[in-house]
């Protein structure tokens, strides 16, 4: 292979793997909700509902039925699996083995009747893939990893007995480290949106909640290096988190029992392309700046969750959530090999006094999806199955 030839594949190929890999969980695209134990337990169906701090996340309205100063800290331990069949060889290959654990922090406070507060701080998008160093597309993608931090303060403020509203801002730090076989890219960035929230009582029974996040323009400036041509650069590249708008009712007209189903829309389509700009031009093919489509759509999802007091101590919960995905067949690739997802889930909250320990588990599965396209040089079309374990715990305290 020549120099010329090295450095214009090192280039494609490394503008096709800044899509910012992810193991999705319980999000479509590159999307985290594993923001809280108790949520997880009942399929995140807590949009108009809540027994926390968290519902900073999921509606900050809510925060208004929370009594005195909560704090909860938790994490949730994430298991992916992915697998691949290639249509080339018939050889199987799966990613190297890998445990995540996003973790989160909240704080309320209640200051009177009409006014509360809170601080969370979470991943909403994120996580990681790694195919290894041998599996057939490592041109594409090899190892990469993407975290992101959300410092989110909200107020809420309950206009009448039945209706509060809330609104707050989200600071979002992201860092990633993306590599194939034959180049590397590390960066981080930063920015800023706004959250929304609303709970509407009908009456003591049932409640409206609904929840809404503004895109993110996140600038990320690192360093790329095409390890074949031995040619480093300055980069830079930036990515539109999308919108996300919530819905849900819930009732507790049965004894012990909260039930409640919901909707999420995601606005994808806020990533139309990837575009690679570098300080410097690359040396003979004289390019500084690459674009791909990447063409992603909404999506839509819909979930149910149930939670059942069983006594004063202890709750049973379970959840069900189904959700469509934001990529199409002509951009589907290995680093984010996302598809329709089935999700099931069941938990459990124990109190004691002013603690609440929150443990809930999920399984995720996506629907198989065939690839059949070119990405940059290469391919690795075939079967793409993928299985997610997760293991929630969240620790609340009241003062």
């Amino acid at each position: 292979m020549n120099l010329k030839t090295s450095q214009h594949i090192s280039a494609v190929l490394l503008a096709s793997a800044l899509c910012f890999h992810a193991t999705d969980s319980f999000g479509s695209g590159f999307a985290v909700y594993t923001q809280d134990a108790s949520a997880l337990g009942q399929g995140n169906a807590m949009i108009a509902h809540t027994d926390g701090p968290a519902a900073i996340f999921f509606n900050p309205a809510l925060l208004n039925k929370l009594e005195g100063t909560q704090v909860e800290v938790g994490t949730t331990l994430i298991f992916p699996s992915r697998k691949f069949k290639s249509d080339l060889s018939g050889k199987e290959y799966e990613t190297e083995y890998s445990v995540f654990y996003p973790s989160t922090f909240y704080l309320s406070h209640r200051f009177d009747d009409k006014v509360s507060a809170g601080l969370g701080i979470f991943s909403p998008f994120g996580l990681g893939t790694d195919w290894g160093e041998d599996w057939e597309g490592r041109y594409i993608t090899t190892r990469s990893e993407m975290s992101t931090f959300n410092f989110n303060p909200a107020i809420s403020y309950q206009i009448m007995s039945n209706l509060s509203v809330a609104a707050g801002v989200d600071f979002i730090l992201m860092d990633a480290t993306l590599e194939n076989k034959v180049n590397l890219f590390s960066g981080d960035g930063r920015g800023l949106g706004y959250n929304l929230g609303a709970v509407y009582d009908i009456n003591e029974d049932t409640t409206l909640g609904a929840s809404y996040r503004s895109e993110v323009n996140v600038d990320i400036a690192g360093d790329a290096t095409f390890i074949p041509a031995a040619f480093y650069t300055k980069a830079e590249t930036d990515i539109t988190l999308p919108q996300q708008v919530h819905a849900g009712i819930s009732y507790k007209g049965f004894e012990d029992l909260i039930i409640e189903a919901g909707v999420r829309w995601e606005g994808w389509s806020s990533y139309d392309e990837l575009k690679l700009d570098f300080e410097q031009s690359i040396p003979i093919i004289g390019i500084t700046t690459m674009t791909y489509e990447k063409d992603w759509r909404d999506t839509w999802t819909g979930n149910i969750g149930a939670q059942y007091q069983l006594n004063d101590s202890v709750s049973l919960r379970a959840g069900y959530l189904y959700g469509g995905n934001p990529v199409p067949d002509k951009t589907f690739e290995p680093s984010i090999p996302d598809s329709n997802t089935h999700i099931f889930t069941i938990g459990t909250g124990l109190k004691s006094h002013r603690m609440k320990i929150d443990l809930a588990y999920a399984y995720q599965m996506l629907e198989s999806r065939e690839k059949n396209n070119t990405i940059g040089a290469t391919t690795a079309n075939g079967r793409y199955d993928s299985r997610i374990h997760l293991v929630g715990i969240s620790l609340t305290y009241l003062f």
